[in-house]
């Protein structure tokens, strides 16, 4: 009976591990397959690696371990459908089509500014700048700060680890997907249905569903003016994703009649 007791522990104690392990979801072939050009001549994502991924997921615990299978493979394509579409390098004609070409990119790319704004709290450090970097292309020094605060990495001074350093980078765009700045809500608590519209998001036609993921990230240019090649391109890469994941898209993908976040 010891025995017993002792084998029916371990397979109990192996299962939560797989659940709390996002691997079990998403194998190296899926995630190579969903970026599959990030390694291209033209392209800078072989930065970004499967294992550096893994890491930052599970430094995250909720994070694709929330909910039933079906919430838990949303959220993997979710995250990586908005990151892909932050770091992009695709065309409408590109090989496999424009949602085979996330993270292709590193750092932001043109000629960016410095993106240093006073903030007493994350003052910017002498000489670096904040401009966007990694799969969230985070931005601005008083984002540096508290992402870097959170994971435990001085990215405030020394902002170019997040171009360096892959588990760094995946944490910070993790860190924004998890962190909820009000009057936003986290686009984890959306995706995994733990959000619930107020009086006044109702009232500006913010639903759950993916849609409000966008809106989260960049509603201010691209949600409540009817569609757009940006959330267009986003659903694209979600779409995609949830087809090699086997899972369903669920409700609401668009915020094309979603007032953006006060």
């Amino acid at each position: 009976m010891k025995f017993l007791a002792l084998m029916v522990v371990l397979i109990f104690a192996s299962a939560l591990r797989a659940s709390a392990d996002i691997s079990s979801l998403i194998s190296q072939d899926m995630f190579n397959e969903m970026l599959k050009h990030r390694s291209d001549s033209n392209c800078a994502g072989k930065f970004y690696t499967y294992d550096a991924f893994i890491a930052a997921a599970n430094s995250f615990g909720a994070f694709g371990t929330t909910g039933d299978d079906t919430t838990r493979k949303r959220e993997i394509a979710a995250f990586l459908a908005q990151t892909s579409h932050e770091t992009t390098g695709g065309w409408a004609t590109a090989p496999d089509g424009p949602y085979a070409w996330g993270y292709c990119y590193v750092q932001e790319q043109g000629n960016p500014g410095d993106y240093c704004v006073p903030n007493q709290q994350w003052p910017c450090a002498p000489g670096k700048k904040y401009f966007g970097r990694g799969p969230i292309q985070i931005s601005y020094n008083y984002n540096y700060g508290p992402a870097g605060e959170a994971i435990k990495a001085d990215i405030l001074n020394d902002p170019d680890l997040v171009a360096k350093d892959p588990t760094i980078s995946f944490k910070t765009g993790l860190w924004f997907w998890m962190t909820p700045q009000s009057p936003k809500p986290s686009s984890h608590d959306v995706i995994t249905g733990q959000w619930k519209p107020s009086a006044e998001d109702t009232a500006a036609g913010r639903v759950p569903g993916y849609g409000v993921i966008t809106n989260i990230i960049n509603g201010g240019i691209e949600c409540g003016k009817g569609s757009n090649p940006q959330v267009e391109d986003r659903i694209g890469f979600y779409k995609r994703y949830c087809d090699i994941l086997k899972v369903s898209y669920g409700d609401n993908l668009d915020c094309y009649n979603q007032r953006p976040f006060a």
